[in-house]
């Protein structure tokens, strides 16, 4: 897939959920139309009330159904547990032809949410890219950084990672975390995604350790301009 559409409908997958009201609050304050979806319509618009409650009425934020986000959206993101996560795909999947899937589940597995434990296909990114075919680009992105980190006005010291199917679909990616208020990096392809979904759960373990909320991983020994 080489013609990328211009984005400026983003559709976020279980956005009624702590990390994707995040990103609905970013790109929404960015000047993107959002769309939250969810399996609940009613669930769909408490959230999208939530974050236009934040943003200002005037935010252009709407809830829909799941099936509604993946038609009318130029960009979809992901933020379903991982459980759920082959179930909504396969619910969607025609609707998704030529377009980004950004995937930002995690295969956790409770109640050892701090134990590294990747699905026999190799991540959630590549679980995602077998059930959607060729005719998908996935991106991986945002495993790294949490929810009190993306709703807040202060800037965030911490980057995002960036794993997909195509270079040209992770620039795309690059700049809507760039216009998110965030620095991401381009960390290659959808292989790598193992390593950025396991670095998850070593977060969350030294979340637990240290008794914070909000660590995250910072690159280091590179120009950080380069990356804008």
């Amino acid at each position: 897939m080489t013609d990328l559409p211009a984005i400026k409908t983003i559709g976020i997958l279980g956005g009624t959920g702590k990390e994707g009201k995040g990103l609905a609050f970013r790109w929404g304050r960015a000047g993107y139309k959002i769309l939250i979806g969810s399996r609940n319509l009613e669930k769909a618009l408490n959230a999208a009330n939530e974050i236009k409650g934040i943003l200002g009425q005037s935010a252009n934020v709407s809830g829909l159904t799941n099936a509604e986000v993946a038609k009318q959206s130029d960009i979809v993101v992901l933020t379903v547990p991982f459980a759920a996560q082959k179930d909504t795909l396969e619910a969607i999947k025609s609707d998704l032809q030529g377009k980004i899937l950004i995937n930002v589940s995690v295969p956790l597995v409770p109640p050892k949410v701090t134990k590294v434990q990747m699905p026999p296909e190799g991540s959630a990114a590549m679980q995602a890219h077998l059930v959607l075919g060729e005719g998908v680009e996935v991106v991986a992105a945002f495993q790294n950084i949490s929810y009190e980190n993306l709703l807040t006005q202060e800037d965030v010291n911490c980057d995002v990672l960036v794993c997909g199917t195509s270079k040209a679909a992770r620039e795309v990616v690059l700049k809507l975390i760039e216009e998110a208020g965030l620095i991401g990096w381009d960390a290659g392809p959808i292989e790598n995604a193992v390593v950025v979904e396991g670095l998850t759960s070593v977060l969350i373990g030294i979340n637990k350790q240290y008794k914070v909320e909000t660590s995250g991983i910072r690159i280091t020994g590179v120009d950080r301009k380069v990356s804008l």
